[in-house]
């Protein structure tokens, strides 16, 4: 009987150590990725002296490329061009097929709802977000949320001429393993 208590408390010490060590590898990703969203905002605003355009804006797969901040969460987070598991390690995922701010269309992002988006449940209807690229700063108002299936991809798809910014994390925020349900907030440009 001692030899199973044993078995089981190293198998346990194992699986912590596992646990650890994979977090720790997120956080560090993630604070290299805001560190390089807040470098690449420092010195890439301008193109030969001029302020940078949306339609001169470029990024790659994995490039950290701005900032997501939500005051009422106490929220900055790097945004990582793409939404596969490598970028969404890094922060919050811009999805590729959608637009970025200041093109009048509908812009995605992703995120974990145990890394970067713990506390998004929390954001209420007109609550500020805003989205710092190399171009320019945007704010965005909390207008609405909703709960889908996992698989649910009609939340997905032009907005045109309508700006909205969509952000999705899974639901619910508390569920272990592969969550059954996403979570999708929606923005749309503020007015003062």
């Amino acid at each position: 009987m001692k030899k199973l208590a044993s078995l089981f408390i190293i198998v346990g010490i194992v699986f912590l150590a596992i646990f650890g060590y994979q977090y720790y590898q997120i956080q560090a990703a993630g604070q290299q990725s805001l560190e390089q969203a807040e470098q690449a905002l420092s010195t890439e605003r301008f193109s030969d002296g001029d302020a940078l355009d949306v339609d001169e804006f470029e990024a790659s797969i994995g490039d950290s490329i701005g900032l997501l901040s939500i005051d009422t969460i106490d929220a900055t987070l790097p945004i990582v061009a793409g939404t596969n598991p490598d970028e969404l390690d890094k922060g919050v995922g811009h999805h590729s097929s959608t637009a970025y701010p200041g093109q009048n269309d509908q812009i995605l992002l992703s995120g974990h709802r145990d890394t970067v988006f713990t506390r998004l449940g929390e954001v209420e209807v007109g609550d500020i977000i805003s989205v710092e690229l190399p171009y320019g700063t945007f704010e965005y108002e909390m207008v609405d949320s909703k709960i889908v299936d996992a698989d649910d991809t009609t939340v997905i798809g032009s907005t045109a001429p309508d700006e909205e910014l969509i952000i999705s994390t899974c639901y619910p925020f508390g569920y272990l393993g592969n969550a059954p349900d996403r979570y999708v907030l929606y923005a749309v440009p503020y007015e003062e």
